[in-house]
């Protein structure tokens, strides 16, 4: 009795490190930022206003939007090249890869600063356009631009959970599903697809949340662009409403939450964590 004593005095005198810095950066803050969105002028109805008041219910919806159709395209894109570099050895791979996981390094703030270049209003889009008589697009302050951002920004985070996966995959399952006459779709559909499902979902969601909560690329191209997190920092920073402001933050993390959750459920603990 005495060794499971202490045995179970060292767990907490381990555990309780993690405790303590579980509850003063995490567990404080959110039970005070959900408290506070009912000190406002409305009470506790700022949670409902985040359904109710039209300007917010479209933030919500459109980032919602946003971040489902980055996601797909990112894993489309993230998935198909990442199984393809795993599969393949070629002269200048390294340097390849190396490219292509380079926006990793970069912040939001830069990230928009390169879409701007790209198709803002002097961008090389719209220079090249104009030049060959297409007239002179300009997306780069829309949700179009957001997209393109966002897309730049996540690919990397994709493409390395891929490549890590179909790494994995023993090439033997394919072609013994190819020697049995199934066509390369099926192969696709019935082999590598299954195989490669866990690292989807959980690229999938790891993206989901990101879009969801980015900031810095959005701030930079938000001329014309409402999405929540831009919401949330116009509700403190321009109209001090910081009631609205923790009810529209909670919302936010609330939806992201489900996704990840969802996620774990789907792929299992290993998966959902490292998202």
């Amino acid at each position: 009795m005495s060794s499971i004593s202490g045995g179970g005095r060292m767990l907490v005198v381990l555990a309780m490190p993690a405790v303590a810095i579980f509850t003063a950066f995490w567990l404080l803050p959110m039970a005070r930022l959900a408290l506070f969105a009912g000190t406002g002028p409305t009470g506790w109805n700022a949670y409902l206003a985040v359904l109710t008041h039209p300007q917010y219910l479209a933030s919500l919806v459109s980032t919602i939007l946003l971040s489902m159709a980055v996601t797909g395209a990112t894993l489309i894109i993230g998935g198909i090249t990442g199984v393809f570099l795993s599969r393949h050895d070629f002269r200048g791979r390294d340097l390849l890869v190396g490219m292509l996981t380079l926006p990793m390094a970069f912040p939001g703030v830069v990230v928009g600063f390169m879409v701007i270049l790209m198709a803002g209003r002097q961008g090389l889009i719209g220079l090249i356009a104009q030049t060959i008589g297409a007239g002179k697009p300009v997306f780069a302050y829309s949700m179009g631009g957001l997209f393109l951002g966002y897309l730049y920004f996540s690919i990397p985070r994709v493409l390395l959970t891929i490549m890590a996966a179909a790494e994995k995959l023993d090439p033997a399952l394919e072609e013994a599903a190819r020697s049995l006459g199934a066509s390369p779709a099926r192969v696709i559909r019935d082999v590598l697809l299954p195989g490669l499902r866990p690292a989807l979902i959980g690229a999938g969601a790891l993206c989901f949340a990101t879009s969801m909560g980015a900031f810095g690329t959005a701030f930079t191209l938000a001329t014309r662009i409402s999405v929540l997190p831009m919401t949330i920092y116009t509700e403190f920073t321009l109209f001090a409403d910081m009631a609205t402001a923790a009810a529209l933050s909670l919302v936010l993390g609330v939806v992201t939450w489900a996704v990840l959750a969802l996620a774990r459920n789907a792929t299992g603990a290993g998966v959902a964590a490292a998202a």
